[in-house]
């Protein structure tokens, strides 16, 4: 969390989010009144949120990491950008954290070059084409983040990830794994492409495929910049 987004959560009289994400701030929140939701209802959550600023309340929408990346900034705009423009309140995308970030430095420095962020879950997205993204990025030599890389009902869907880019990379290929990145039980392993589905992977596990001049040294995962040293 940012020093802003602290912030903007003390200064506000309304606090909406997913109930996971309201539990982990119940701190910051106090006595403040909430409107939290369940997984899956996320457009009604941020339009009780619209509602909300629209009667006059001071209303902060709730992300984890940073609300703009997988987070809930442009559903919000989307929303208020139907309300008329005399009663349109103002929205303000506040920047955070995200797990690409936290994970990153968790591993040393693996996101140093160019590098790409595909979410594995295909609930928004049809498989077809997050296999073609996660293909060519792999193509490209990109690191590669992946966000969502499996949970109870996704089994395979990362180990056909895997395959795609075993197509294109060395199968000792360095893979970083973070778990819960800055929040408590945070838990790292630095494996590699060959091998790394056989760890310990969910919902709040992040992975960061290396790039064809990735490598570890001294417990550390490093992209190479190109700079001469």
């Amino acid at each position: 969390m940012t020093p802003q987004a602290r912030e903007a959560i003390l200064a506000a009289d309304r606090v909406v989010g997913y109930l996971t994400y309201l539990e982990l701030i119940k701190d910051l929140i106090g006595n403040k009144k909430t409107v939290g939701t369940a997984m899956m209802q996320e457009v009604d959550r941020c339009q009780q949120a619209v509602d909300l600023a629209v009667e006059g309340h001071e209303v902060v929408v709730v992300s984890s990491g940073d609300s703009g990346i997988y987070g809930m900034a442009g559903l919000v705009i989307e929303l208020a950008n139907k309300i008329d423009v005399e009663k349109r309140p103002t929205v303000e995308i506040i920047p955070g954290l995200s797990a690409v970030n936290v994970a990153a430095s968790v591993l040393g420095a693996p996101l140093m070059h160019d590098f790409a962020v595909i979410s594995l879950s295909d609930l928004m997205t049809p498989w077809d084409l997050i296999k073609k993204r996660a293909s060519l990025c792999a193509e490209g030599d990109m690191v590669i983040a992946l966000y969502n890389p499996r949970s109870k009902k996704r089994i395979t869907h990362l180990d056909e990830v895997r395959e795609l880019v075993l197509q294109h990379r060395d199968p000792k290929t360095p893979v970083g794994i973070v778990q819960k990145a800055g929040r408590a039980g945070q838990h790292m392993v630095i494996s590699d492409l060959e091998n790394f589905t056989k760890e310990e992977v969910d919902m709040q596990t992040l992975v960061i495929i290396g790039n064809s001049n990735t490598y570890v040294e001294n417990g550390r995962m490093i992209t190479p910049r190109g700079y001469k040293l």
